[in-house]
């Protein structure tokens, strides 16, 4: 008895339809990219120019978390539940009276106004990368609650200032609305500029 032959699948017209979807997917997905507020760098200094003047020490918020984890502000030691309450009222305080929009206690020991308030965070190069994280995330939310402050009472009927920031920064949202947003963005961050610096891990 003869053999039958096995019928071959013609695996060509197979591939020209794997190829086409997938450039059907290319054109077709949107891809979501982030846009942000664009920042104009200051020039570079010459050589010869005056210094700027030294930052004084009760406008400067030492935040350490040292390689057990544990936080030290100003030298003393804190929970992470404490790391949002002390930058407020460091931001806030308002030392010399300048700012007419805070409302803290004008503490003569701590900042002078939140244009010159300056947090500065350092970690251990043991630190975990989580509670690093966390902490720098209670910081932030220490400058948010306070430009939100400020977006409902300048801008009552707006959403909150998270939610500008989110709208702002999605791909999909019309640039009608950007244009509307970003002054509003620009305002809060002068109020309330993020002044927070990441210095280097402590060598031993």
């Amino acid at each position: 008895m003869a053999k039958r032959s096995i019928p071959e699948v013609n695996a060509g017209s197979m591939a020209d339809i794997a190829f086409l979807l997938l450039i059907f997917f290319l054109v077709t997905t949107t891809i979501e990219s982030n846009s942000g507020i664009t920042v104009k760098l200051p020039p570079k200094q010459p050589e010869n120019a005056t210094p700027p003047p030294p930052v004084r020490e009760k406008n400067v918020l030492v935040v350490v978390v040292n390689k057990n984890n544990q936080l030290l502000i100003n030298n003393e030691i804190k929970e992470l539940k404490d790391v949002k309450q002390t930058a407020l009222d460091f931001l806030d305080n308002n030392g010399d009276g300048s700012c007419t929009y805070c409302k803290g206690k004008r503490n003569p020991l701590s900042s002078d106004n939140p244009d010159k308030a300056v947090i500065t965070l350092r970690n251990d190069r043991e630190t975990s990368y989580k509670t690093y994280v966390a902490v720098q995330n209670e910081l932030i939310k220490a400058y948010n609650e306070l430009r939100e402050r400020e977006r409902a009472r300048r801008f009552p009927n707006e959403v909150t200032y998270t939610q500008i920031e989110e709208e702002f920064n999605a791909a999909r949202t019309p640039q009608t609305r950007k244009d509307q947003l970003e002054p509003i963005i620009l305002e809060m961050q002068k109020l309330f500029p993020r002044k927070l610096l990441e210095t280097a891990p402590k060598k031993h």
